[in-house]
């Protein structure tokens, strides 16, 4: 059983839209700043690099806009060198939602990297991939951790697939919903239901980090798209849940850069378990087999599946 205590903060902020340098540049300086708060785990909202592509919710399709963005995402490892860097000095294990482009191609993923406080990448998690659906444990620690991304959460399986992984701690990496139309009254609330579901139904604690909408947004799509109504700025739902469903950190909603951070004990992980455990007498095998595809679907995916040492040279 766990009995050791984690300060861990979800990030509740806006990258730099559509510029991979910059935002990384914000990815380290929240990394330090957690560090000067001596925070041990830290999670990032979904693409928080470069950003989410809100303007395929405003405009119809455009081949120059995906192009930008394709050219403005992830490779890994290759393009986060300095995140691990920064890992490894200030010894923090960091979740990070990226758009991750395949290396030498076009093709561009909805992905969640974890990468260790010694700077190795335990793993990236490709948004749909049961080859990439993993649950990773930093060294030294003894918990177990994973993640998925926005409306994954709906995907009872993927869930489960985590469960049955031994999870103790979720990252649930999330953009800003509250913003677009037709979802300004119902998205926080949705988020926070589905986080309060795993949390309890895995018996895990559960990071929300969220982003919300800046100028930086709105002025991209505007110069380079045009004129838009159906997203606003602000927006984000940011918060810190036990495994009975108690918030203890946030929420955290307004648009302005924040650390909404916890104490997670992980001994309070027993206390849940004896009422519902989701790997042991609350799974019902007598009842429920889940069968995940775990099947290769890209050439590249063993290449980052991880673990990826922190190449110091």
């Amino acid at each position: 059983m766990l009995s050791n205590k984690i300060k861990a903060a979800a990030v509740h902020a806006a990258p730099v839209y559509m510029d991979k340098a910059a935002s990384l540049h914000k990815v380290i300086s929240l990394i330090s700043k957690a560090a000067d708060e001596a925070i041990e785990l830290l999670a990032f909202p979904e693409v928080f690099v470069p950003g989410f592509p809100y303007f395929a919710n405003c405009y119809a399709p455009d081949a120059a806009a995906v192009f930008v963005y394709a050219a403005q995402s992830i490779v890994v490892p290759d393009d986060i060198g300095e995140i691990q860097e920064a890992c490894a000095k200030h010894n923090i294990v960091v979740v990070l939602g990226i758009s991750e482009r395949m290396r030498g191609g076009h093709t561009i993923f909805n992905s969640i990297v974890t990468i260790d406080a010694d700077g190795t990448i335990l793993g990236v998690h490709r948004k749909g991939s049961g080859y990439t659906l993993k649950t990773y444990e930093p060294k030294g620690t003894g918990y177990r951790i994973g993640g998925l991304a926005c409306w994954e959460h709906t995907i009872n399986g993927a869930r489960q697939a985590l469960i049955d992984q031994g999870q103790h701690i979720h990252v649930g990496c999330w953009p800003a919903l509250d913003i677009l139309e037709e979802f300004e009254a119902v998205a926080c609330s949705q988020i926070e239901a589905l986080m309060k579901t795993h949390a309890l139904t895995a018996q895990v604690f559960v990071l929300c980090p969220s982003s919300y909408v800046d100028d930086t947004c709105l002025q991209w799509m505007k110069e380079n798209l045009g004129p838009q109504d159906k997203v606003k700025a602000g927006g984000g739902w940011t918060a810190i849940i036990g495994p009975f469903c108690s918030i203890i950190g946030g929420p955290f909603t307004r648009s302005q850069d924040e650390l909404v951070v916890a104490e997670i004990d992980l001994a309070q992980l027993g206390i849940v378990k004896v009422y519902v455990d989701g790997v042991g007498h609350y799974k019902r095998p007598e009842l429920f087999k889940l069968d995940v595809d775990t099947t290769q679907r890209w050439k590249d995916e063993p290449d980052i599946v991880g673990p990826i040492p922190w190449n110091k040279s």
